[in-house]
């Protein structure tokens, strides 16, 4: 146990540039998001939230999936990110996509969390902290671990082309990196978990309160 603790400080180490790179590139897509939503014009804005207000009304007349299918899409969507994440980690040419994914994936987080504050107030900040922030809190350094890993195996792939010493060591990395992606696949399905049966409950009680 104490020498796992030690490879993993040591790893962090060595590879802190990248890690310290990868969340930057996250946070940038959250303030991103965050800029999008405040250049919006009214009538886009309009237009959002009647859709916005439609799934409202589909959790207030509970017309809304089961949870094991709400579990299985949002698991499923969490493995797919993943998959690709660990595909594009073998191919060097898939780095800059590795990049755009982070940086999408953050986006995404500020431009939801900065829409529904933006057109709810302070219910819009109450309603992303308990429906948003719950399984985020795990998702996200899910993703900016598995995009690190995936930018770190693919710079060693980089350097052994180059170097010119293709030999079986590679096997070696190469199962760790399977390894930790396997917790980290883990991981997302507590985190679909949190979304499912957190999450999404106590989103269905405050927009039922709200209406």
């Amino acid at each position: 146990m104490q020498t796992n603790k030690v490879l993993v400080m040591n790893h962090i180490k060595e590879h802190a540039t990248i890690y310290i790179f990868m969340i930057i590139l996250f946070l940038t897509g959250i303030i991103f998001g965050a800029i999008i939503v405040n250049s919006m014009s009214f009538v886009q804005k309009q237009d959002l939230f009647f859709y916005l207000e439609r799934f409202f009304g589909q959790v207030v007349d509970e017309q809304q999936p089961g949870s094991t299918e709400l579990l299985k899409d949002s698991f499923f969507y969490h493995a797919k990110y993943l998959l690709l994440l660990f595909v594009l980690g073998l191919s060097v040419i898939g780095l800059p996509i590795v990049w755009i994914l982070l940086f999408i994936k953050g986006l995404v987080v500020g431009f939801s969390v900065g829409f529904i504050v933006n057109q709810l107030g302070a219910k819009g900040l109450l309603l992303a902290s308990l429906s948003i922030a719950p399984q985020n809190i795990l998702i996200i350094p899910v993703y900016i671990i598995a995009g690190s890993l995936s930018m770190i195996f693919s710079l060693t792939l980089l350097n052994k082309l180059f170097t010119r010493r293709i030999s079986h060591s590679i096997f070696q990395p190469f199962g760790r990196y399977i390894t930790i992606f396997i917790f980290l696949l883990a991981g997302s399905l507590i985190a679909a978990v949190l979304e499912v049966y957190v999450a999404n409950g106590a989103m269905e009680s405050l927009i039922k309160s709200f209406y």
